[in-house]
């Protein structure tokens, strides 16, 4: 038996056929680079796609731009065609400007943006056209220096990274965020949150809805979300109160805090997130909180070339020999070993 239809979403459809006939669809250009995320490229634009069916009007048009005419390869090894290059995009800015860019990178971020893109990126942002980045794009991003006092945020595999090599830039953990014309996104599955929040903002949110609906989606979510879970919580059900504990330690990891100290704020005695921490963790809560810091230290080795010796500052150690054992306890190799053995598009020449 088919579900009755949803009457205020075909309310809002016949009210929007009546008001959008005959005018522009939005216009987006989605810049791929090599190593981009087929999953947060089709994320971003299948809502669009939906939309422009539920409302039986091309709400939205979209084109995929690259650098140079070739097929763009992405992180999968699958490739996918161009519709404009870099050339015709920095063209297109002089005449009839899309109505917002997006830009979608992968590994590596390390390499420098090629003069053509910042210049591309910088007008585009001189005329006020919204620029959305997604993933790693928000490092290329930041290094035009187009983000220097924005809210934004990047995947959680790099926010550490990214903090400190941007400090300029305020970093959230969340899904995406919008700040002016700028919006950045963790990329993968939060594209997709990012843009239904888009169509929301274009079209309607009811629409945005029903985007959601027949995606299968439940529900719209916040671009104010984290990204994900505490470190080493991968259960649910788990206390309140230890969540608390765990975002607190996550929180304060260049100038870590005492038990007693996370116990107040928790609002708990020592005793109690003692007990927590052993049903649910398995670990006493001093050995959470120091894996903590060496795994917020792990992705500084592996996402910036920041000496040692300032990682383990940052990270709340008070010398070099204590940052060298802890990180040997929880990896089984040296600091200096761990970058040593990076990928060669990882690592030192980052940033």
């Amino acid at each position: 038996m088919n579900a009755p239809p949803d009457m205020n979403a075909m309310k809002a459809l016949t009210t929007l056929d009546s008001h959008i006939r005959g005018g522009q669809p939005v216009d987006l250009v989605v810049l791929v680079l090599p190593g981009f995320s087929q999953l947060a490229l089709h994320a971003f634009i299948e809502p669009f796609r939906i939309a422009n069916v539920l409302s039986k009007l091309e709400l939205f048009r979209w084109r995929i731009a690259g650098l140079d005419a070739r097929p763009v390869v992405g992180a999968s090894g699958l490739s996918v065609d161009v519709d404009m290059t870099l050339d015709d995009l920095d063209i297109c800015i002089g005449g009839k400007a899309p109505n917002h860019l997006a830009i979608i990178a992968g590994e590596p971020v390390s390499r420098r943006l090629p003069p053509q893109i910042t210049s591309v990126l910088r007008t585009f942002a001189r005329r006020g056209i919204p620029i959305s980045a997604l993933g790693t794009a928000t490092w290329l991003l930041a290094q035009t220096g187009l983000l220097a006092g924005t809210r934004c945020t990047i995947h959680w595999s790099r926010l550490a990274a990214f903090s400190e090599m941007f400090q300029q830039t305020q970093a959230r953990d969340a899904l995406f965020v919008k700040d002016g014309q700028f919006a950045t996104c963790a990329g993968e599955l939060a594209a997709f949150d990012l843009a239904v929040d888009l169509i929301a903002g274009h079209v309607s949110g009811t629409i945005a809805q029903e985007v959601c609906r027949y995606a299968t989606v439940d529900g719209q979510r916040s671009g104010s979300n984290r990204q994900t879970g505490p470190t080493g919580l991968a259960f649910a059900g788990a206390s309140d109160k230890l969540l608390m504990a765990m975002r607190i330690m996550e929180e304060y990891v260049e100038n870590p805090l005492s038990m007693a100290e996370v116990s107040r704020r928790v609002g708990i005695s020592r005793r109690q997130l003692e007990r927590l921490f052993a049903a649910h963790v398995h670990i006493p809560p001093v050995r959470h909180y120091l894996r903590v810091r060496v795994e917020h230290a792990k992705r500084l080795i592996e996402g910036t070339s920041l000496p040692i010796i300032d990682i383990a500052i940052a990270c709340g150690f008070v010398s070099a020999s204590h940052f060298a054992k802890s990180f040997r306890t929880f990896h089984g190799v040296s600091p200096q070993q761990c970058r040593v053995a990076l990928p060669a598009w990882v690592g030192p020449g980052l940033g």
